[in-house]
């Protein structure tokens, strides 16, 4: 397999005229990387489109780009092509009307691994939750390795981008969906209510859940740590808390002992 191959395998469109034509072709850009310093000739034009479209653009060293790049001619500029088309927040709340449900939304606040991020999609489908909301900004996107950890679920589950996960959330409260925090020192997981709409954060793998989103949410839930570690893979987390969700809107009561 030649280098441009295995680069196209990974999602990522290298040089100006490839990114020209993937754009002009109406492919799906999930950032755009450019070499600092890099404005001239048709760079600035490439930039401007994506900015239009929405697409977030980077500014890299040149030897990072290069090393992305696997030593192919970049000419300034790479981009990565989404593994699937986002959707909107309103996308989600229509899939959650037209299931006759409560909205159940999973909102990840700068979540960096993709392959966490993959295994949260792919919960969040089997555990009947009507979407996932990403920051544009410090967060894993819908990269090619993302799809292949979601086992196929972005094909299912419409996922949103935003400038602002704490707006964002203020939008979603005023819709009516209750915000779960999952974060150490809270409720224990299963004695919480979940009924009505749900918009349940999950945080980073490192830092948590910034203070500002841990302030606008409604409960903070937690999970039981009987090891010696202080917490869970953020993926796992989120499985968990998922299927207690997706329990409880079901009815099926647990057994009393």
């Amino acid at each position: 397999m030649d280098k441009m191959t295995q680069s196209e395998n990974n999602g990522l469109i290298i040089g100006r005229n490839a990114v020209t034509e993937a754009l002009r072709s109406g492919r799906v850009i999930d950032t755009l990387v450019v070499a600092k310093g890099e404005r001239g000739g048709s760079i600035g034009q490439i930039i401007s489109r994506c900015k239009e479209k929405g697409v977030v653009v980077k500014e890299v060293e040149r030897k990072k780009l290069d090393m992305m790049c696997s030593g192919a001619a970049h000419q300034g500029v790479a981009a990565y092509a989404a593994a699937h088309e986002y959707s909107s927040v309103e996308d989600i709340f229509a899939l959650a009307e037209e299931r006759g449900e409560a909205p159940f939304i999973i909102i990840c606040d700068e979540l960096e691994d993709p392959h966490n991020l993959g295994a949260i999609l792919r919960s969040a489908e089997a555990g009947g939750a009507h979407g996932v909301i990403i920051p544009k900004r410090r967060n894993a996107s819908l990269s090619y390795v993302v799809g292949k950890a979601s086992a196929g679920a972005v094909e299912y589950v419409p996922v949103a981008r935003v400038s602002n996960i704490a707006s964002t959330i203020d939008e979603l409260k005023k819709k009516g969906v209750w915000i779960y925090t999952a974060d150490m020192d809270g409720q224990n997981w299963c004695e919480v209510d979940y009924s009505g709409g749900v918009g349940l954060i999950i945080g980073s793998e490192g830092k948590g859940v910034s203070r500002l989103v841990k302030e606008k949410s409604d409960f903070t839930v937690s999970l039981p740590m009987k090891g010696k570690i202080n917490s869970l893979n953020a993926s796992v987390a989120a499985g968990i808390l998922i299927y207690e969700v997706s329990r409880q809107r079901s009815g099926i009561k647990r057994k009393d002992v």
